[in-house]
């Protein structure tokens, strides 16, 4: 027997809007992600203040997809390191070791899309931990 399609809405959310997870000096805002999306991916904001690291190098199984929409953002890709400026784009398989920072003296922001979803369930054990730490470069 089929399985009937999971009946999806649209949703719309303005600036500043979504689930926060504010770590200090980086913050990700959660768009859509778990029932929004069926599980299928998620899509979430982060913002870096200037002279900040990220979590540090680590790996998914789900891929990444990082598009930039301010600043400039410093991204690690199997230990080498790129900088892309506002409208850069990067896509991370899964399993592929990264890290991003901001090296800047102004403010870095991107959209992180991660397919398949589930990553955001993760944010509850990240979130805490990385308001932690001391994340100045």
């Amino acid at each position: 027997m089929e399985q009937a399609e999971e009946i999806r809405r649209p949703v719309i959310l303005h600036s500043e809007h979504g689930r926060v997870y504010d770590m200090g000096r980086m913050k990700a805002v959660f768009k859509a992600d778990g029932e929004e999306t069926a599980g299928r991916y998620s899509i979430s904001e982060w913002w870096l203040d200037p002279q900040t690291r990220g979590p540090g190098p680590h790996v998914h199984s789900d891929d990444h997809i990082f598009y930039v929409i301010e600043g400039t953002l410093s991204l690690m890709i199997d230990g080498r390191w790129s900088d892309l400026a506002a409208g850069g784009y990067a896509l991370i398989p899964g399993g592929t070791q990264h890290d991003f920072a901001n090296r800047a003296e102004v403010r870095s922001g991107f959209i992180s899309l991660n397919t398949p979803g589930g990553f955001e369930e993760k944010m509850a054990g990240i979130a805490p931990a990385l308001a932690a730490e001391d994340l100045r470069l």
